[in-house]
């Protein structure tokens, strides 16, 4: 029997795609999944589908502060009661930086490293609220994951060979229906892929993988 396959595109702009990524990074409930993880640009993708940033809709900003905590709180997900400073941030060159890695480290093994630095990337942001998007802040956070030297390599072809990977990343989730994060390809064993949108979904994912959803924590929220 084929082993259930998800793809997630991610955006360390997002809270909901913070949770979401940190749910099939952590939770038991995906160990046995083959996880890919995408860079994409969320502002790029919002304005291919001409769909308004969330926080600029009236209520709707407050909403999602109140949602995001809640959420983490159902999962026990870490997460600061307060916005990152500036949020939403300008991920561009982040989002860049992080494809420049891909390039350097594609393939599986190379997913191992990005789950690395999108680990500490999302905790600086998330957790302890740190302006990511700021080039110091950025080469420190990239530094302590890959190294100095290392973090220099895909910081120098972060505006060529990242940009160019970022554009295709985020050209295949428009093309795969996204328009939002998290954004969940989901394949079961049968070869059957569906797509899902939004960690209120997340057991709708388990549900079409074939996954037995847990009866305790934040599983007990979603239908």
């Amino acid at each position: 029997m084929a082993q259930p396959k998800i793809t997630l595109y991610v955006d360390t702009v997002s809270p909901f795609g913070y949770i979401g990524y940190y749910l099939l990074r952590n939770d038991p409930v995906f160990s046995n999944c083959d996880i890919t993880y995408i860079p994409i640009f969320l502002g790029g993708l919002m304005k291919m589908c001409n769909n308004a940033t969330p926080i600029s809709i009236k209520n709707k900003g407050t909403w999602i502060g109140k949602e995001r905590t809640r959420w983490a709180h159902y999962f026990n997900i870490p997460m600061a009661e307060d916005y990152p400073p500036g949020f939403p941030q300008m991920t561009l060159g982040i989002m860049r930086a992080v494809c420049a890695l891909t390039v350097l480290h594609p393939g599986k093994e190379g997913q191992g490293i990005l789950c690395e630095v999108l680990d500490a990337l999302f905790k600086s942001s998330w957790v302890e609220r740190r302006k990511t998007n700021e080039k110091e802040v950025l080469e420190e956070v990239l530094g302590g994951v890959l190294g100095r030297e290392e973090a220099g390599k895909v910081l120098a072809i972060a505006g060529k060979e990242g940009k160019e990977v970022l554009n295709k990343n985020t050209d295949h989730a428009f093309q795969n229906g996204g328009f939002g994060l998290p954004y969940f390809v989901a394949t079961n064993s049968e070869g059957q892929t569906e797509c899902f949108w939004g960690v209120d979904h997340i057991a709708q994912v388990t549900q079409h993988l074939g996954l037995e959803k847990p009866k305790t924590g934040g599983w007990k929220a979603v239908l």
